[in-house]
């Protein structure tokens, strides 16, 4: 018998989750930047030229 812990599968299993984390974010903004530039596609595909997104001012 050792007496060693098993943090090591611990850690792995954190730098997993870590890991996930941070595709999930990457593919959500992914999905979002693929989104606003398929609607400006459609815009500029449509023929207008005042295709810009204005934000109101508060």
């Amino acid at each position: 018998m050792s007496g060693q812990d098993d943090s090591g599968g611990r850690g792995g299993a954190i730098a997993a989750l870590v890991f996930a984390a941070i595709m999930v974010a990457f593919g959500l903004w992914l999905a979002h930047s693929l989104t606003t530039a398929s609607k400006m596609q459609d815009c500029l595909m449509s023929g207008r030229t005042n295709c810009n997104v204005i934000a109101p001012e508060r």
